[in-house]
């Protein structure tokens, strides 16, 4: 009989010992993650009482592979959409948590007198909450309703992005075992040019051909063409300095914004679990019993440290972004834990062979004290900020209150010069890469072949196929935006702004005949007089040749197409929750209806929800089919996915109720529906004077009024007889370019 290769008695040992202590853990309704920790504990050399892992670098190169499932199926989950509409206050909590935790563990490091990388390590261990723990607690305490925890998602997902950013930065740290600022600076420009060629790259290309061989794709052929995707990614950041773990990412990120994101994301799963899990496993047969019993006084340590630096960092960063204070204590309490990221960060350190041995072991020990103590952390917000309101002086709560309410009010209008450089700085960047990425291309692989051809020939040739491969990025470059909205309204409502205008156009124009120059430069020793003629002839001809404009108009429409792709599709099923929550306690929740529904055929006149509960409706999601701001005569039905608004108290009394009839919460997303926003009623405001009958809200911009502020910050329900005065503040419900109607009137 042959004898059984270690691989396999391996494989079966870690998954018998993870498969058991996940129904223990299961059964003492714990994270499945310290499972698997205490399962590669029971599986490793250090508990003898079991038989151990003989091949450890089979276990490793397995735990190498989970980390590459968990950060594809992470980008998966954080669409650039998703990234780019956290808003305001999740941005600037992730960063003052980040940075102040990362100065925070270096600052211990050291005083404990570790080395410097060790040190470094540590601060970006201890920098980033766990997802998955804090999403599973909310679940468990039923806080899922409640207004704080859309903030703390979203601070989660810019969390677990900028984790990516930093393990690239502590790569290349690790690599040059340097903290220059020269180096660092050329290892984020790097970062960055990579970033948006892949995204831009890979949004216009992936979705063309997952969209033209759809008739061709089963569940194996998607599933295998994802995970080549996946791992051809993974070899390309490879080759360009990045990890395999951001290669993943990458291409789960670019996967998102396709209409198979959720296919992907399904297919996926069951081999990111495997996988993932032998990774979690192989976190616990870290853990030595010795070296944590050596290094119980810096665990203890970093144990308090992680605990008291997250709830005041976080805290702080809330309340910077003008958010209450209860609201910020409650996200500073929710987030004083560390978890998967934490592992990935030290298993890095120790791949690279730049951390002690002790640090794993140490932060392992840590991550596990923090996550159970997370629950009891979350219930103690509520009575920390009891404590704090009676304690703290009145000035001090009238300023917390006054820099809330303006910071609420700041961007409620937006401007078009505004609106205008942000289009025009991110198509000129991303043109511009474009350009850059596919100059470098041609010269390495097109030119080379092209200049074979003997005499001038080569040379004239080689410059024409690279000039015409740029020419429609750089014409959509030089004139993109002279016919968009805001630049219209800014060139007709202003003569002052024309001058302005102009020069953005001609800055980008003198840009792009900087290229044609360098090309032309590059092949041919005209004079410089001669080479500028010839590259304003090449400019001239590329802004006026229509077989171009048709290019980089459709080029650029595609692209387009791609990013709304998603969000398009008939059959999507979204679940939606506001990502930029305003101040107060109002605010937005959604709830799932099931097949066997009583509410069912009633309309929302008929089940009261405003008179018995305090919330209102202001959405249903059916199927294809999308009522935004329902009147009293729409129905409900089963299977209906709504979306109701209120304060904390009325939406956890919404909820329990709807609990008896088996109605579910939905899981947060950040893309928008439905969005909440101010609009002050100002002197020239046509509100002014007039009560919310007679605006017509509902039935002239389908909007509701869900609360009216007066000039004294005090919240109360609209009263349709009562005219709006001077300085109150409407907390309007609707579609995105509906509310903004109201706010530019």
């Amino acid at each position: 009989m042959s004898e059984l290769a270690p691989l396999l008695s391996d494989l079966a040992l870690i998954l018998i010992c993870a498969g058991l202590m996940t129904l223990v853990f299961k059964k003492l309704k714990q994270p499945l993650v310290l499972g698997y920790i205490v399962a590669g504990f029971l599986a490793s050399p250090h508990f003898s009482f079991l038989p151990s892992v003989t091949d450890g670098a089979n276990v490793h190169l397995w735990a190498d592979i989970g980390v590459i499932f968990l950060l594809f199926a992470l980008g998966l989950e954080f669409s650039i959409k998703k990234i780019l509409k956290v808003g305001g206050p999740a941005i600037i909590a992730a960063l003052t948590i980040i940075i102040g935790m990362i100065f925070l563990g270096f600052t211990v490091g050291k005083a404990s007198g570790w080395s410097r990388m060790d040190s470094i390590f540590l601060g970006g261990m201890i920098a980033m909450s766990s997802t998955t723990i804090i999403y599973k607690a909310f679940d468990d305490l039923g806080l899922r309703q409640k207004k704080f925890t859309g903030l703390v998602l979203s601070i989660l997902i810019l969390e677990d992005i900028l984790a990516v950013v930093l393990m690239v930065l502590l790569s290349t740290m690790a690599v040059s075992n340097s903290l220059e600022g020269g180096e660092m600076l050329r290892s984020i420009l790097k970062l960055a040019f990579f970033l948006v060629l892949w995204f831009s790259v890979g949004l216009f290309l992936i979705p063309l051909i997952l969209k033209h061989t759809r008739k061709l794709m089963n569940d194996e052929t998607l599933l295998i063409v994802a995970l080549g995707l996946c791992f051809g990614m993974v070899v390309v950041a490879a080759k360009t300095g990045f990890s395999a773990a951001f290669g993943a990412f990458i291409m789960g990120s670019i996967l998102a914004e396709t209409v198979e994101a959720e296919h992907i994301d399904h297919l996926v799963k069951p081999v990111k679990d495997l996988f993932g899990a032998i990774f979690f496993v192989s976190v616990g047969m870290m853990v030595d019993p010795a070296m944590i019993a050596a290094y119980w006084l810096p665990i203890l340590v970093i144990t308090l440290t992680v605990i008291v630096g997250q709830a005041t960092f976080a805290t702080l960063g809330v309340l910077l972004s003008g958010q209450p204070l209860k609201t910020a204590l409650q996200c500073g309490f929710s987030l004083t834990q560390i978890g998967e990221f934490a592992f990935i960060i030290a298993s890095l350190g120790v791949s690279l062979g730049v951390t002690s041995d002790f640090l794993y072991p140490v932060v392992v020990a840590v991550s596990v004290i923090t996550i159970f103590l997370t629950p009891y952390m979350i219930r103690l917000a509520e009575p920390a900020y009891a404590w704090l309101d009676r304690h703290l002086p009145e000035k001090t709560k009238a300023f917390l209150n006054r820099y809330n309410t303006g910071s609420a009010l700041v961007g409620s209008d937006s401007s078009d010069w505004k609106k205008y450089l942000l289009d025009i700085i991110k198509t000129t960047v991303v043109n511009l890469i474009l350009v850059v990425a596919i100059i470098t291309l041609s010269y390495r692989f097109l030119v080379p072949v092209i200049l074979d051809i003997p005499g001038v020939w080569g040379r004239l040739l080689s410059a024409a196929a690279v000039i015409l491969l740029i020419a429609p990025f750089l014409r959509t470059m030089m004139i993109h935006g002279l016919r968009s909205l805001p630049f219209m309204r800014l060139w007709h409502e202003n003569r002052v702004n024309r001058a302005p205008l102009v020069a953005s156009v001609v800055i980008r124009i003198a840009i792009g005949l900087g290229f044609i120059v360098a090309v032309l430069g590059h092949f041919f020793h005209f004079s410089g007089f001669l080479v500028s003629v010839l590259a304003l002839s090449l400019v001239a001809l590329i802004l006026t040749n229509r077989f171009l404009h048709r290019q980089s108009k459709r080029i650029e429409e595609t692209f387009n197409a791609n990013m709304r792709a998603r969000e398009e599709n008939a059959g999507e099923r979204r679940s939606v929750v506001e990502s930029r929550l305003l101040s107060k306690d109002l605010h937005l929740a959604d709830f799932d209806l099931p097949g066997d529904t009583p509410l069912a055929g009633k309309t929302l006149m008929e089940l009261g929800f405003g008179q018995k509960y305090g919330v209102h409706v202001v959405s249903i999601h059916r199927g294809d089919v999308r009522i935004r701001i329902p009147s009293a005569h729409d129905c409900l039905y089963p299977q209906d996915h709504i979306r109701v608004i209120g304060n904390d108290a009325e939406l956890e009394a919404f909820a329990a109720a709807l609990e008896g009839h088996h109605a579910h919460t939905v899981s947060p997303d950040a893309d928008e529906e439905v969005t909440l926003s101010l609009v002050k009623i100002g002197a020239a405001s046509p509100f002014l004077g007039q009560t919310v009958r007679d605006a017509g809200f509902r039935a002239n911009y389908h909007c509701l009024i869900a609360g009216v502020e007066g000039p004294d910050g005090a919240l109360r329900v609209p009263d349709p007889n009562v005219p709006f005065a001077k300085g109150d503040i409407l907390w309007v419900v609707g579609a995105k370019p509906d509310v903004e109607r109201i706010s530019a009137l």
